[in-house]
């Protein structure tokens, strides 16, 4: 049986609440899970986006998980406007927005633990 429907992406981070006020900036949706549960959850369409904390205690392996390219995109009509709406709420465009071989943009974005995200505008159809 083939799985093909998207439930959920996790990012982890060290710092809850920072990572709160990223993402909560980042994708203006609904947050469905407090951070008092050592995790957040914000609805994103059919699918949620799940930041765990991973203590300083923990494994080097889970540890490890913390501040890197996530290879998460989120995908927006104007990747320009998205971005400058964006840096004038204090997020940071780590990599600015780039046309792409295959004839969409890209552009990163840096949350507070270092983790990576990417907007994605795609091409016209």
């Amino acid at each position: 049986m083939p799985v093909s429907n998207l439930s959920a992406v996790r990012i982890f981070v060290d710092d809850l609440a920072a990572a709160a006020g990223f993402y909560d900036r980042l994708l203006g949706a609904p947050m469905v899970a407090e951070p008092d549960q050592g995790f957040l959850v914000y609805r994103c369409g059919p699918a949620q986006v799940v930041i765990e904390r991973v203590d300083a205690s923990a494994e080097a392996e889970d540890r490890a998980l913390v501040g890197r390219f996530s290879g998460v995109s989120f995908a927006v009509g104007d990747i320009v406007t998205a971005c400058d709406g964006l840096r004038a709420v204090g997020i940071e465009v780590s990599g600015a927005p780039a046309r792409q071989f295959w004839g969409g943009w890209l552009a990163t974005l840096t949350d507070p633990a270092g983790n990576q995200v990417q907007l994605v505008q795609y091409p016209p159809d």
